[in-house]
């Protein structure tokens, strides 16, 4: 196989893979603490918390973001040659940017499910916001990536 190929191929499969890794480390560290804020409201006789889903689903969008990466480079392979390096960079980069990003909004969403059982509810908003910035860092990564991608096989000038 030709390592330029490769060095392409492998780019795509991080930006995705690692992407998916920072997404379910961020559903599960949410997850985790919505279990423990269902079962402290139950034990307290509240009624549960739908919020907590919405906290635990937010990290998701990251592996949305590293696809549609993958999917963009992936019809860039047809023209690798010159450009591996900067296929494997992006891949390596939206993967770590969309992982770190989604690990973050995990952590804040877990801190947020405590949060909300503690204070009766109180401080949603807040909490949709502090993810809301922990998402934009995907966002920027996904969007910076895209562009790149983008000028991959774009004349000079």
């Amino acid at each position: 196989m030709d390592t330029s190929l490769f060095l392409g191929q492998l780019g795509a499969a991080l930006a995705i893979g690692v992407a998916a890794l920072g997404s379910a480390l961020g559903c599960g560290a949410a997850g985790q603490s919505a279990a423990g804020a269902w079962a402290k409201d139950a034990k307290a006789g509240k009624g549960l918390r739908f919020t907590y889903v919405i906290l635990v689903s937010m990290p998701i969008t990251q592996t949305l973001y590293g696809f549609i990466v993958m999917s963009q480079m992936a019809g860039k392979l047809g023209v690798v040659g010159e450009n591996a390096g900067l296929l494997f960079g992006i891949g390596l980069l939206t993967g770590l940017g969309e992982f770190l990003s989604a690990l973050m909004q995990g952590r804040i969403g877990a801190a947020g499910c405590r949060m909300l059982s503690e204070s009766e509810g109180k401080g949603f908003a807040l909490i949709v916001i502090a993810m809301g910035i922990a998402e934009t860092v995907g966002v920027f990564t996904f969007v910076f990536m895209l562009s790149l991608i983008n000028a991959i096989g774009a004349p000079a000038g």
